[in-house]
């Protein structure tokens, strides 16, 4: 049976779902796929491709475009969602984060939090320093909150539900962030 790039990529997000970015390896997904390994090559040129194709999949599975409104309430619900869609599959946040740092792939992140920052009054260099702030905390945010939860779930911590990651502990650093944002707008930004 031939399968298509949509259908690798794919069943490499079920491969990850179930056992994570450690496993999800060519020679898994192969035979996940019911096929040799060289067979996925001609698709993608190394796993670095494919996990980039993963990344992108899942922020188009999870962002969604946002509302109209004050830039610093789209910038927080841009950044929440962004987490949901990073925390909705299981390594997923490192697997966006990897590949965004590789410049492979994960753009949409960046993107999606950028869009937000429209109408701040901040000029181009300065929106981008906040949207890569807030992007550096979702990352930090939800790889520590999955790191938190696999070593607790393999029994690696004793650790207590809302021990760390919880939904409370990020929307307040957040705030923190989008806080000074606006200070900034307020006393550098001229009408």
């Amino acid at each position: 049976m031939r399968h298509h790039r949509t259908d690798v990529v794919e069943h490499a997000i079920g491969v990850l779902d179930q056992y994570g970015l450690s496993d999800l390896t060519m020679r898994r997904l192969a035979s996940e796929l019911g096929v040799r390994p060289s067979a996925l090559y001609h698709h993608f040129d190394n796993k670095q491709t494919l996990l980039a194709a993963v990344a992108d999949e899942l922020l188009a599975r999870g962002l969604r475009p946002l509302d109209e409104g004050e830039w610093d309430v789209r910038l927080t619900r841009a950044a929440t969602q962004l987490r949901d869609a990073l925390l909705a599959w299981r390594d997923g946040a490192e697997v966006v984060a990897t590949v965004h740092a590789f410049g492979l792939g994960g753009q949409a992140a960046y993107a999606h939090l950028a869009a937000a920052l429209e109408g701040s009054g901040l000029d181009a260099q300065w929106s981008a320093t906040a949207a890569r702030t807030v992007l550096h905390l979702v990352f930090g945010h939800a790889t520590a909150e999955q790191t938190h939860l696999q070593a607790s779930s393999v029994g690696a911590i004793d650790a207590q539900p809302g021990d760390r990651g919880s939904d409370a502990d990020f929307a307040a650093g957040l705030a923190l962030v989008v806080d000074g944002i606006r200070v900034h707008v307020r006393t550098h930004v001229q009408d």
